[in-house]
């Protein structure tokens, strides 16, 4: 698991797709939260917090984090190495678990250079340090486990189709249905339980949830479970294309 793990990440940073990931998403959170003026802009704002950025990323991860992913399964796929791996000492769940904790170990390091922007809006506060560290760090803690529902998710179309472009494709589409969709069905029940109900199949109430800075345990079981689901998925189909 750790030797698929070492070889994904070396994969991607031996090119220079790796690198323009990274950049993009820091180009397109920085430019925002920055420079563009409007409702993420950190400096218009007022308020010493990083609300725009937390608000902005799940976006931006909904089509980032599937072409990190697209490529894990669906190239192996298409070039026949799929086999080759299968027959190797390893059970389909290590080889799924090391290709998904390279996704993972890929956001997280996308997300490291964004602490940059803690210690900006701390100096900038009146005073210096007027902000909810709390709040924050359970922010970055929503966002962890929505990055790691979003690559079982894409670790799953990968499997799925030995096309990269279907599987980013599918793979956002998913994502997007899991984060924003059931609360858009949601507003179809406004006022009554049914709608509540609803809106907690979704990413999206659970990631607000967690931004407050407690760590509710039925949000943690919720996105444990999410991840679970994809990734017994994954292997199911794994196994279905093996056999």
């Amino acid at each position: 698991m750790i030797s698929i793990l070492k070889k994904e990440l070396n994969s991607f940073f031996n090119t220079s797709t790796g690198y323009l990931v990274v950049l993009v998403f820091l180009m397109l959170n920085g430019l925002l939260l920055w420079v563009f003026p409007g409702s993420f802009n950190l400096l218009d704002s007022n308020y010493a917090g990083l609300d725009g950025f937390f608000s902005l990323a799940p976006w931006i991860f909904l089509f980032l984090i599937p072409a990190i992913t697209m490529r894990f399964f669906s190239e192996e796929l298409k070039t026949g190495t799929i086999e080759m791996l299968l027959t190797k000492p390893i059970s389909e769940f290590q080889l799924i678990m090391g290709k998904y904790l390279a996704g993972l170990v890929l956001c997280l390091i996308t997300l490291a250079p964004t602490l940059i922007y803690v210690i900006s809006i701390y100096s900038l506060g009146q005073p210096i340090g007027n902000i909810d560290l709390g709040a924050t760090v359970g922010s970055y803690v929503g966002l962890i486990f929505l990055s790691g529902i979003y690559v079982s998710i894409g670790i799953f179309t990968s499997i799925s189709t030995k096309n990269q472009v279907v599987a980013f494709l599918l793979s956002s589409l998913l994502c997007f249905i899991c984060f924003s969709g059931f609360e858009q069905i949601s507003n179809l029940f406004p006022n009554s339980a049914v709608q509540l109900n609803i809106e907690k199949l979704g990413l999206s109430y659970h990631y607000k949830s967690i931004r407050r800075g407690v760590l509710d345990t039925r949000d943690v079981i919720y996105f444990l479970s999410c991840m679970g689901l994809f990734l017994f998925a994954s292997k199911l189909t794994l196994q279905k294309r093996k056999g």
